[in-house]
C-alpha cells in the first residue's frame, strides 16, 4: 500500500495575510541534480537565492538564477487583481497580492497556494521535475463564478542569468529572445532556456524591473538590491477542467502536460515514502513529521558522476549557498540514505568519495570541473569510517567492502605516520594531533582573513572520539573479510586508554588537550560525540557526566549551543554583517545536527527511549517555520532560538531523522538500531 503524502504544513489567512509571518516562511524544492527553486509564502523575493529555476548551468555546481518570478494577475473583465507581491527599495510594497491568499500548504514537499477573490477560488502550484532542469508553474480554478464568464491570468515572466550568489543591474543580462505564441527561447552565452505556455500564449517583451529590495540580504549585511528582465508576458485561460501555466526548462524538447508532470512528481514522493517504510520498519507507524523529514532528506541527494563511478552521487550540504562537502556528506549519510532505506544511494556516495581520498584524507570541499579538491579537514576522513560502519551494519555488501578496504587501510596508515596540516597519531598516547597556525580543520571552521576563530590546535575531543571509533570499525571490517584485525584492536585499545586524558575534573570532557597553550576546558558540544558514536571510549559514569554538563549548559529545543553562555566569548544571537556573523558562528549559536547525537547520548546514559525521543519533538514545530518542512542550519543561542543560517541543512535533517529511527528501534524492543545506537542499549 502506498504511503499518503504528508499534509502537515498548512497555514490560513492568519499567516498568509501577515507579511512578516509570510515572508519568514520559505518553501524549497530541489531536482536531484543541484538545481533548486525557492520563495516565500508571500511571493516576495527576500533573498538573492529566491527564484523559480536556479540551475547549475556550469556543472556540477555553477548555479545561475534563470527564472526569478512568474507574477500572475487575475483578469476578470475590467477588474484586475494581483495574486503576487513585490518589495521595492525605499520600503515600498506593491502590489500586496498576498492578502488574497486564503491558505498555503505543502503537499508532500510541493507548495500550494489557494487565492480567494470574491466568489472565485484559484489554486497555484510550483514543482520541479526530478532529474530534469524543468520547473512547472501552474494555476487552476477550484470554484467558478456563479455565471459563466471568461477569466484569464496575465503572467509576467522575469528572467536572469546571474550567479545565484550575486545581484544584477539593468543591462547585465541582454539575451536573444526568440519566438512567441506557445513558447519563447531565451539565450545568452551558456544560458539557453525555454518558456512554454500551456493553456495560453506568450508575447516576448524586454523590460527591466529594477530596485527589488532583498530584506534577508540586508539583514546579513550584504548587497540587497536586484533587478530582473521581463522577457515575456503570458496570457492564460483559467478553468476548472485543466491546469494552465508556464513550463521553464533547459531540455529543449516539448514539455509534458502539466497534469501528467504533477502526477509524476506526486507519485515519486509517494514512492520515496513507501520504499522508506518498506525498508525501515521503524518508519511504519512514524508520525507525520517524520514522514516530512524523509521527503526533506531527498532534497539533498544529488547525482555526481565522476571517473570510474558514472552513477556517482553526493550530498548538497545545505540550501541555498552550500555545495557538497565531505564532512557534511558523511555525517548526513546515515540519516539521508540509511534511515530512509536508500541503500544504493549510500553505496554510490561512499564509492564516489573513495575516488578522492588522497594522503589518507577526504576532501572537505568537493572539486568542481577543473578545480582542485580542498583537504582542509581532519574529521571528514574519520566520519567516512563511521559512514561505512553504518552502511555495512544495514547492508551485507562484502563486495563493496573488499573494494574499499585497501583505501581504508591506507587512510589509517597515513594518520598513523602523518599527513597534511600536522595530522598525526601521537605514539606517546595513541591519540590524533592536528592543526597548524592559520588553518581551520575541525567542523568549527570559521575564518576571517588570516584569523581562525576557533583554531583548536592539538588533540580535539571529538576528533579522538572519531579516531577510536574508526579503529574499532576497521577491526570489525578486517574480521568481516577474514583478515587480521590485531593491529587495529591494539591501536584502538591504546587510543581508548589515552582518551582518559580528556576527563575534566570539573565535569565532562576537555575540549582540546596538548594545545599550544595547554589544555582547553571550554565547555563546547564536541564532547557529546564521545558518548553518541557507536564505539564510545567512555565508561558509563563518564558518559553520564558528559550528558549532564551538555544538558545543563548547552542543550536547547533545537540542538546544542556551540559555546556555554557563561563564557566571555558567547554570542547570544547570530546576526549582523559578515564579520559579526562569521566571528560568532561557533561561539554560541545552536547547531541542529547535534540534537540527534544528544538524544542518542541521553538514551545511552539513561536507557529511557521515551525521554530520549522527546528531545527531538520540538523539531516538529520548527517544520512550520523558516524553511518549511525541513530543518535550519543553526539557531540563536538565547531563547526564543530564532532560526538562522541556511534554511535547509542536510545534517540537521539527517541527524534528527537517524536518531529518531534509532531510538524507535530500541523503543520498539528490536536490536537492529542503526548507526550510533548499535552499541548504545
Amino acid at each position: 500500500m502506498n504511503a499518503p503524502l504528508p499534509q502537515l504544513i498548512r497555514f490560513g489567512r492568519e499567516v498568509c495575510g501577515d507579511l512578516a509571518a509570510a515572508e519568514r516562511r520559505e518553501w524549497w524544492l530541489a531536482n536531484g541534480r543541484g538545481a533548486y527553486a525557492a520563495g516565500t509564502i508571500a511571493g516576495t523575493l527576500t533573498r538573492r537565492y529566491h527564484g523559480l529555476l536556479v540551475v547549475p548551468v556550469d556543472p556540477p555546481l555553477g548555479r545561475r538564477l534563470l527564472l526569478a518570478k512568474a507574477d500572475a494577475t487575475l483578469v476578470d473583465g475590467t477588474r484586475e487583481v494581483a495574486l503576487f507581491a513585490n518589495r521595492w527599495s525605499g520600503d515600498v510594497l506593491n502590489p500586496a497580492g498576498f492578502v488574497h491568499a486564503e491558505s498555503f500548504r505543502l503537499d508532500g514537499r510541493l507548495p500550494v497556494w489557494t487565492f480567494a477573490v470574491g466568489e472565485l477560488l484559484v489554486e497555484h502550484r510550483v514543482w520541479l521535475e526530478h532529474g530534469a532542469d524543468t520547473v512547472c508553474i501552474a494555476w487552476r480554478m477550484l470554484r467558478a463564478p456563479a455565471r459563466a464568464r471568461t477569466l484569464r491570468l496575465r503572467v509576467t515572466l522575469l528572467a536572469n542569468a546571474r550567479d545565484h550568489h550575486g545581484n544584477a543591474r539593468p543591462g547585465d543580462f541582454d539575451p536573444a529572445i526568440e519566438g512567441g505564441g506557445r513558447s519563447l527561447r531565451v539565450r545568452q552565452g551558456p544560458v539557453d532556456f525555454r518558456l512554454h505556455a500551456q493553456g495560453g500564449t506568450i508575447a516576448p517583451t524586454r523590460v527591466w524591473h529594477e530596485n527589488f529590495d532583498l530584506a534577508a540580504e540586508r539583514e546579513r549585511g550584504l548587497r540587497h538590491d536586484d533587478a530582473h528582465l521581463c522577457v515575456g508576458e503570458a496570457t492564460l485561460a483559467l478553468s476548472t477542467d485543466e491546469w494552465c501555466g508556464i513550463v521553464g526548462d533547459l531540455e529543449g524538447a516539448a514539455p509534458r502536460g502539466l497534469s501528467e508532470s504533477l502526477s509524476m512528481a506526486r507519485a515519486r514522493e509517494t514512492r520515496l515514502l513507501t520504499a522508506a517504510r518498506a525498508r525501515n520498519a521503524k518508519l511504519a507507524d512514524a508520525p507525520e513529521w517524520i514522514a516530512q523529514l524523509v521527503l526533506a532528506a531527498d532534497s539533498f541527494v544529488i547525482a555526481r558522476p565522476v571517473d570510474g563511478v558514472p552513477d556517482g552521487e553526493s550530498v548538497i550540504a545545505g540550501y541555498p549557498w552550500f555545495g557538497d562537502w565531505g564532512r557534511d556528506t558523511m555525517i548526513a549519510l546515515p540519516g539521508l540514505a540509511l534511515a530512509t532505506g536508500r541503500y544504493d544511494s549510500a553505496r554510490r556516495i561512499l564509492l564516489t568519495f573513495a575516488r578522492f581520498v588522497d594522503r589518507g584524507m577526504l576532501p572537505n570541499v568537493f572539486p568542481g570541473a577543473g578545480e582542485t579538491a580542498d583537504y582542509k579537514t581532519v574529521d571528514a576522513a574519520l566520519w567516512y569510517f563511521e559512514a561505512w560502519r553504518a552502511y555495512l551494519e544495514r547492508v551485507d555488501d562484502r563486495a563493496s567492502l573488499e573494494l574499499v578496504f585497501p583505501v581504508l587501510e591506507s587512510m589509517v596508515d597515513w594518520h598513523e605516520r602523518g599527513t597534511r596540516y600536522g595530522i598525526r597519531m601521537d605514539p606517546a598516547d595513541g591519540l590524533l594531533r592536528a592543526g597548524e597556525p592559520g588553518v581551520q580543520l575541525t567542523w568549527m571552521d570559521a575564518k576571517l582573513g588570516d584569523w581562525v576563530v576557533t583554531p583548536r590546535i592539538g588533540k580535539p575531543v571529538e576528533i579522538n572520539a572519531l579516531w577510536c571509533n574508526a579503529l574499532r570499525a576497521m577491526a570489525a571490517f578486517a574480521r568481516r573479510l577474514g583478515r587480521g584485525a590485531t593491529r587495529y584492536d591494539a591501536m584502538a585499545e591504546r587510543a581508548e586508554a589515552g582518551f582518559a586524558r580528556f576527563r575534566n575534573p570539573a565535569g565532562g570532557l576537555l575540549d582540546v588537550i596538548d594545545g599550544p597553550q595547554g589544555d582547553d576546558a571550554t565547555v563546547r558540544p564536541n564532547q557529546i560525540l564521545a558518548v553518541s558514536l557507536a564505539h564510545s571510549p567512555l565508561a558509563k559514569e563518564d558518559a553520564a557526566g558528559v550528558v549532564e554538563i551538555c544538558g545543563r549548559q548547552l542543550a536547547t529545543s533545537f540542538g546544542l549551543r556551540s559555546l556555554a553562555p557563561e563564557h566571555a566569548d558567547y554570542r547570544r544571537r547570530y546576526e549582523g554583517g559578515v564579520w559579526e556573523r562569521d566571528s560568532g558562528y561557533h561561539q554560541g549559536p545552536v547547531w541542529a545536527w547535534l540534537l540527534g547525537h544528544y538524544a542518542v547520548a541521553v538514551l545511552r546514559v539513561t536507557g529511557d527511549a521515551v525521554r530520549a525521543q522527546s528531545v527531538l519533538e520540538p523539531v516538529r514545530d520548527h517544520l512550520f517555520d523558516a524553511g518549511l518542512g525541513t530543518v535550519s542550519e543553526i539557531f540563536d543561542g538565547d531563547p526564543p532560538h530564532h532560526p538562522r543560517g541556511a534554511p535547509a541543512q542536510a545534517w540537521s535533517v539527517a541527524c534528527v531523522l537517524d536518531a529518531w529511527s534509532a531510538i524507535q528501534a530500541v523503543k520498539g524492543g528490536t536490536r537492529t538500531a542503526p548507526t550510533a545506537l548499535s552499541a548504545a542499549a
